[in-house]
């Protein structure tokens, strides 16, 4: 038996974020790791003999600059650079888009006069709305809470803070952010935009992670949440990890260790030690069990709530209500040894359109359409692929003159229907995504040296990312802000005294953003220094 301050479950972004936040307060923290290898879905492994690739999450730019300052990432040897380009969307008659400074407003001026004249009154609307949203990032949501106390004063300021925040916006940027939470991505571009290229731009951000059709109420935020992201002091940019999303997590826990937090891998997770309402600690698969005065979790809630903790441990209200966290990203990656660079029929030969976002997914019909057959039928026979070649930016990923590719494909079904497994048909689905790029980019299939597949269910296996969600649970609206992961628990604290959520199924949601590490970690510090703690 050990003993320690803060036992992390999850060697994840978030875990060591809030790991290195604790450590360089002075607590004495342990971090356990499932996995051989720390950074959960954020790392960078050799695949294919040669030839290594950011496995899991694939680019950067929600890691908030508040965390790769405070734990000095960069003297670690984090070091990120911007695409060239940012998106490029071909499109099945040769026509196409490519995105990125300089380029957007004249490509879409050549797609159409209307949707250039609208784009920057929308792109400002979207900025101005996600510059006052960011501001909630790092900080809590107000919590709802029974009855009064010292508690419920302090989140009775919260909320007032917060109602402040918010005051910033206009009336007509209110009338938007409304719209944002609760309407439809496609409702919206509909209304702005003519060209399917030009919404299919927008629109894909509203779909990655989200296991929904662009016309889904409420799809609108998840396109929103997307644009709060930034790299290099630059907003709404997208970037490359030099050595790929490991080097983010490897910078993080050499932060932590600098302070003395111990990290132990190929240590899961058995059960967390419950005594008289309070988590005191874990048991490891091994039997080994740590004593802590907090266990923070850094795994998906459904993971937590109904693998890890006694059922009769937990309120039976909350649990009832767990039980039904929404899980599922209708997501299937890939990672592929190239022998050489693709060349798109709409934009033949190499150029910065190769370092960008390549979507495959030419209108929001056809993103829609994606989605129900995936309903229908396990998969779509014509998905949606985005795919990053970022060996066009980082040559340490594979040998000379060869070059990796990521591939972020939807939608698939969490779970296929009719009882089928996975596991029998992940190949199909495979080929049906090299095929889906070779459309595009004839010869791309001719080009493949090696794969890897990670069905939902590899994903899972994998990285205990439930139903294959990236995101530890939809970022739907009752699953967001004061609601994630439940009403009443939005301050990172859970339902049982010393636990803790730190992973993106707590404010601010999904995506490699270090935040709700941040946040916990506070939570953490607040409740240790409390003289009745």
């Amino acid at each position: 038996m050990t003993e320690t301050d803060v036992v992390i479950i999850g060697a994840g972004h978030n875990g060591l974020t809030c790991a290195a936040y604790l450590a360089m307060a002075g607590l004495r923290v342990k971090v356990v790791e499932r996995r051989k290898v720390v950074g959960g879905a954020a790392v960078t492994e050799e695949f294919h003999p040669g030839f290594r690739n950011s496995v899991a999450a694939y680019t950067v730019s929600l890691l908030n600059p508040k965390v790769i300052r405070d734990l000095r990432l960069a003297e670690h040897g984090l070091r990120i650079v911007e695409r060239r380009a940012q998106n490029f969307l071909p499109a099945p008659d040769g026509s196409f888009l490519l995105t990125g400074e300089g380029r957007t407003k004249d490509s879409v001026r050549k797609l159409s006069a209307h949707d250039a004249d609208a784009l920057d009154g929308f792109s400002r609307e979207l900025a101005a709305i996600a510059d006052v949203l960011r501001q909630f990032v790092l900080r809590a949501p107000p919590n709802l809470l029974d009855g009064f106390g010292t508690n419920a004063l302090r989140e009775a300021v919260n909320a007032i803070q917060s109602a402040n925040i918010l005051r910033a916006l206009t009336l007509e940027q209110s009338r938007s952010l409304l719209d944002l939470f609760t309407r439809s991505a496609g409702e919206m571009l509909d209304e702005r935009f003519e060209h399917d290229l030009v919404k299919a731009l927008f629109g894909f951000d509203a779909i990655v992670g989200n296991y929904a059709s662009p016309y889904a109420p409420g799809s609108a935020y998840v396109m929103l949440h997307h644009a709060f992201g930034e790299v290099n002091g630059k907003k709404g940019v997208w970037g490359h990890a030099i050595g790929g999303m490991g080097a983010i997590t490897q910078a993080m826990a050499r932060a932590a260790r600098t302070h003395g937090a111990e990290i132990v891998t190929d240590a899961g997770v058995r059960e967390v030690i419950v005594e008289r309402d309070r988590a005191s600690g874990v048991v490891l698969d091994d039997g080994t069990t740590i004593r802590a005065k907090y266990v923070a979790a850094g795994v998906n809630p459904t993971l937590l709530y109904t693998r890890l903790i006694a059922a009769e441990a937990l309120p039976s209200e909350f649990l009832a209500r767990i039980r039904h966290w929404k899980n599922g990203s209708g997501t299937f990656r890939m990672n592929v040894a190239l022998a050489r660079l693709p060349s798109f029929t709409a934009l033949p030969g190499g150029g910065d359109h190769l370092t960008s976002g390549i979507i495959l997914a030419p209108s929001l019909g056809y993103m829609d359409r994606a989605y129900l057959d995936a309903r229908a039928q396990g998969w779509s026979t014509s998905p949606v692929v985005e795919m990053l070649i970022p060996s066009t930016l980082d040559d340490s990923l594979a040998p000379e003159a060869r070059h990796v590719a990521s591939l972020f494909c939807q939608h698939v079904a969490p779970e296929l229907p009719g009882g089928r497994s996975w596991d029998d048909h992940r190949e199909e689905v495979a080929d049906l995504m090299i095929a889906t790029v070779d459309r595009y980019a004839p010869g791309f299939a001719d080009s493949v040296l090696g794969r890897q597949i990670l069905s939902p269910l590899d994903l899972e296996r994998q990285f205990g990312l439930i139903g294959g969600d990236i995101f530890h649970g939809a970022l739907t609206l009752n699953q967001l802000f004061s609601a994630r992961p439940m009403l009443g628990h939005a301050d990172y604290r859970g339902p049982l005294r010393g636990l803790y959520h730190c992973g993106s199924g707590a404010h601010p949601g999904g995506g490699v953003t270090g935040a709700p590490g941040h946040n916990a970690a506070r939570a953490i510090l607040r409740d240790h220094r409390a003289p009745f703690g």
